[in-house]
């Protein structure tokens, strides 16, 4: 007996181990979800002071958070991947008890297949009880079976519909169809309670050793004068997947009933003008807000889908009384909004507003020399970055760490300038009177032109104005050669930190981030280019 009570004593600590390690990795998840949750996941006013707190960290460091959105889709990979494997092997197990159900052999897993499949105990371990049985038939007449379909089903309309196309081109496809994970979650928690993955009782293995007793099954039973070896009995394992999303269920509930509130709170609509190439301008007021420059708010207008919101970056500086966005015609969503403005209604629509939220433009400000690039509406979150320079200017601010700014605009048609001459004309003035002529450096680029218009543009060359923009800096025809750009950065500023903010698309993002690294000194006393993009 004593070898028996030392192996008896040795799998109870074991269990015990394995639970200890179970209850760590479960408070390590958890701690891993709140910090993937609040740091890098979530879109609230909490972003902007994470950055806050880590000001005093390496600019490395502080970048990482502009990846939130990178970091959701590797976590969205991760889980369709391990569902999928989750998935197969279900399947096989499945496969293997049916095989084992219909064995006649009297092998080990036949054996274990028959044990109390006609008792009313509930001790069995094959979930698969007759020969008519099918794996089909467990997965649609059981809990775990149907949840798993439930959710995988789910799963799979969440990944699609997330694809860029899709989330371009219908917007409210994937708005609407991501919200199933409130459905994936629900089935998440319940999947396991039904108990259909068993194990053996700790009761069991104390008169039942699997490692001893496997080696001859034949002679289980009460009869036997080995008492470890009775047949052994099994019972569900508790279902603990709620244990792993309760702490990001309860803060995504508290998240949504902070925003919701804040949203209901009223917004003031002081002025609204349909600037060319259709651009709604909307300037609001609400009680509390604040903001920073390039920060992003969400904005929904019942009057068109109570439930679709959608992020416009802010335009307007934080030391405007008043926040504004610029909204273009880019969907069914935008050109009801625009339509409806149009109509000049007696009574304005009213929208609510979410936010503001973090993005990497907040950072303009820490870098000696910043270069901005803005591709069509792209522009607006270097908008706000401007009109917060011409202010600091007014007041003579101190503190400005930058020293030189250089401002790339790309846009296909000549309308779109329009909007944003007024403020590139006033910081033009700003600067002569303040003699920095020097500090900004912007060039227009005009992508979409025909020849009558470059034609003009080259018999009105010798003029002080620009014939296109009104503005003295000349438009330039074309793309610019970045190679050309980044060379002649690199050389006036060689001992210079250069950040590099980009809102525009994808294939521009990809050319400027190759510059960085192609221009970046390996000597960390020369000069260095950080690229950061806006993602949304």
């Amino acid at each position: 007996m004593a070898p028996q009570n030392i192996r008896n004593k040795a799998s109870q600590n074991g269990h015990q181990n394995q639970w200890a390690s179970l209850k760590a990795a479960w408070l390590g998840l958890n701690v891993f979800l709140f910090v993937y949750y609040f740091l890098l996941f979530d879109r609230d006013k909490k972003f902007y002071y994470t950055r806050v707190l880590l000001g005093c960290c390496r600019r490395t460091m502080r970048k990482q958070l502009d990846h939130n959105l990178t970091f959701h889709k590797l976590v969205a990979y991760t889980i369709a991947l391990f569902t999928a494997v989750h998935i197969i092997a279900h399947l096989c197990n499945f496969e293997w008890y049916n095989d084992s159900q219909q064995a006649a052999d009297r092998s080990l897993s036949s054996i274990l297949s028959d044990l109390h499949q006609d008792e009313e105990s509930n001790k069995w371990l094959n979930p698969i009880h007759t020969n008519s049985t099918t794996p089909a038939y467990v997965t649609f007449t059981t809990i775990p079976g149907l949840t798993g379909v439930i959710i995988t089903v789910a799963l799979i309309l969440m990944v699609t519909s997330s694809m860029e196309f899709i989330r371009r081109s219908y917007f409210e496809v994937f708005w609407y169809t991501h919200h199933l994970f409130v459905i994936y979650f629900a089935g998440l928690v319940i999947h396991g309670i039904a108990g259909l993955v068993r194990g053996q009782t700790a009761e069991s293995l104390n008169k039942h050793n699997p490692e001893h007793c496997a080696q001859d099954p034949t002679h289980w039973g009460k009869n036997n004068t080995l008492s470890h070896c009775e047949e052994p009995e099994f019972g569900s394992i508790p279902a603990e997947s709620w244990q792993w999303v309760l702490t990001p269920i309860l803060l995504y509930v508290f998240e949504r009933v902070l925003r919701f509130w804040r949203s209901r709170q009223r917004v003031v609509i002081t002025k609204a003008v349909v600037h060319p190439s259709k651009v709604l301008e909307l300037q609001m007021h609400k009680k509390g807000f604040s903001m920073e420059v390039g920060q992003y708010i969400f904005i929904n207008c019942p009057s068109i889908s109570r439930l679709e919101w959608h992020p416009f970056t802010l335009t307007s500086a934080p030391e405007e009384d008043f926040f504004s966005v610029h909204i273009r015609a880019a969907g069914d969503w935008t050109e009801n909004l625009i339509d409806t403005f149009q109509q000049q209604k007696p009574k304005t629509p009213r929208i609510e507003v979410d936010g503001p939220f973090g993005t990497a433009s907040e950072d303009v400000f820490q870098y000696e020399v910043a270069m901005l690039v803005g591709a069509g509406i792209g522009v607006t979150p270097f908008a706000s970055v401007l009109k917060s320079i011409w202010y600091k200017f007014q007041h003579a601010d101190q503190r400005l760490k930058t020293k030189k700014i250089y401002f790339y605009w790309l846009c296909r048609d000549t309308g779109a300038f329009a909007w944003f001459n007024d403020l590139l004309a006033s910081l033009e003035q700003e600067m002569e009177e303040s003699g920095k002529t020097g500090f900004l450096n912007y060039r227009l680029f005009l992508t979409g032109w025909d020849h009558s218009i470059a034609g003009q543009a080259v018999f009105n060359f010798d003029k002080d104005m620009d014939v296109v923009t009104g503005l003295k800096q000349k438009t330039s025809f074309g793309r610019p050669m970045w190679s050309n750009e980044f060379s002649a950065v690199a050389t006036a500023h060689p001992r210079s930190v250069v950040g590099v903010f980009l809102c525009g698309p994808q294939a521009l993002a990809k050319s400027l981030q190759k510059c960085c690294y192609q221009y970046s000194s390996l000597d960390p006393r020369k000069v260095k280019f950080y690229f950061n993009k806006e993602n949304f």
